[in-house]
């Protein structure tokens, strides 16, 4: 088994993000490390990953798994190189979430929570994602699709059919602006 261990531009990016917060305050950089494993050891969070980011910003594992399980932009196991995440809270599911998840599971053969035999595709539903104006809505990486109808998601599905990178939460350039 290789080491975990960022790669050299991104463990810079970790220490200048550590250096914004005050001496013996680090744990609040916890947050954006955890994007930065995310999106650097193929798009989930193993225990091994995050103990690393635990040694990193010297606080226990433990403090590290209760924040990866309490948010669902993280992934606590292996996920397809697309994550689709479809939001289900009222404003979608009163303009056809259901039937959006449903769409997609008959697309793709797979249920919520499963990825495609081939590792492209995950379908997952979560709660909120702050888009109710817009509903329905699924989050893809970083990036949020509104207004859903099945074309729109046939054409994304099309689109991630042939990329080979997994989708992220973040944009690596923000932290290397910031």
């Amino acid at each position: 088994m290789s080491e975990i261990k960022f790669n050299d531009e991104t463990l810079a990016m970790v220490q200048s993000i550590i250096k914004r917060y005050p001496e013996g305050k680090q744990k609040s950089a916890l947050l954006p490390l955890l994007h930065l494993a995310q999106a650097e050891f193929n798009g989930w969070l193993s225990s091994p990953v995050m103990d690393y980011v635990a040694s990193l910003l010297n606080i226990k594992p433990v403090e590290v798994y209760e924040v990866a399980s309490f948010y669902s932009m993280y992934n606590l196991k292996p996920v397809g190189k697309c994550l689709l995440e479809v939001c289900r809270t009222s404003s979608c599911w009163l303009r056809g979430a259901n039937e959006i998840v449903e769409h997609i599971e008959n697309k793709l053969g797979i249920k919520d929570g499963e990825t495609t035999a081939d590792g492209k595709f995950t379908l997952k539903t979560v709660e909120c994602l702050g888009s109710c104006g817009t509903a329905p809505m699924l989050q893809l990486g970083a990036d949020f699709h509104e207004n859903l109808t099945f074309e729109k998601v046939d054409a994304l599905i099309s689109e991630w059919s042939n990329k080979a990178e997994h989708s992220k939460y973040l944009d690596i350039d923000t932290f290397r602006k910031n």
